[in-house]
Formats: C-alpha cells, sequence, structure tokens
C-alpha cells in the first residue's frame, strides 16, 4: 500500500477502510478519521500567489487584485491570513496602477513629467508590466 498519512493528525498508520464514488476510503489507526486520498485540485502558480500578496502591500483592493491576476478576491484574502500579512496604514493616499506592454511602458517612462513628485514601482506581470503610482507627499 502506498504510504499515506492522515490529513488531520499527520498518523501513518492508516488501513483502506472501503469505496466510496470510485475513491478508496482510509481510516486513521491513531485518531479513528476517515478520509480519500487528496485530490490534486487547483494550483496556483507561487508567482501569482507572490504578487498578489506584493499588490496588497501596495494598498490595492482585494477585488482589484482580482481583476489583474484573474484569482477570485476570497483567495487572495486566504493568502493575506495565511501568510499573516499587514498591509500598512495608507489613509493619506491611494495607489493607481496601468497595465503596460513593453514598448508602451519605455514611452511612459520617456516624459519626465509622469517620473517626478510620484513614488513608484514596475513590477513584471505574465508578459506585461504592471506601473504602480502614488503621490509621495500629499497636504
Amino acid at each position: 500500500m502506498d504510504a499515506f498519512a492522515c490529513p488531520k493528525c499527520q498518523n501513518e498508520q492508516v488501513v483502506k477502510s472501503g469505496v466510496i464514488n470510485d475513491r478508496q476510503r482510509y481510516l486513521c489507526k491513531k485518531c479513528k478519521y476517515y478520509f480519500t486520498v487528496n485530490k490534486l485540485g487547483k494550483k496556483i502558480d507561487n508567482y501569482y500567489v507572490t504578487k498578489a500578496l506584493q499588490l496588497y502591500l501596495e494598498g490595492i483592493s482585494y477585488r482589484e487584485i482580482e481583476r489583474i491576476i484573474g484569482v477570485s478576491h476570497v483567495t487572495v484574502s486566504n493568502w493575506v491570513k495565511e501568510f499573516k500579512v499587514k498591509k500598512p496604514s495608507h489613509s493619506d493616499y491611494h495607489p493607481t496602477y496601468k497595465i503596460y506592454n513593453h514598448s508602451e511602458l519605455i514611452e511612459f517612462l520617456k516624459d519626465k513629467s509622469h517620473l517626478s513628485g510620484a513614488g513608484m514601482i514596475i513590477t513584471e506581470l505574465g508578459d506585461k508590466f504592471m506601473l504602480i503610482k502614488w503621490e509621495r507627499f500629499k497636504d
């Protein structure tokens, strides 16, 4: 038998305990917990998890992150809780963001007026680039 661990107590002393919907069930001998083999499910690449958390730290809302990355805002919220990310308070400003391809980004950065008087971060997002910009000082 393949070595399975109980998802509840991580004990490896499990025995087969029937079949339900063509899936093998197991019983943990230690905690008496019944379980089936874990599904592989959909796994989101760690790249997008990191990007979502970076955007969250920059003050972008869950729903805006959902629109940008294409991952549910609930999933982003769960990642924030899972990794215990604390967002600093940004009560005096709200960042703005824009998605550019490479040539659009170069054209944007050529204009010096876009670069003065604001903080800016450029991050890669798949084959595009995201520019996050906010006013550095607010009266």
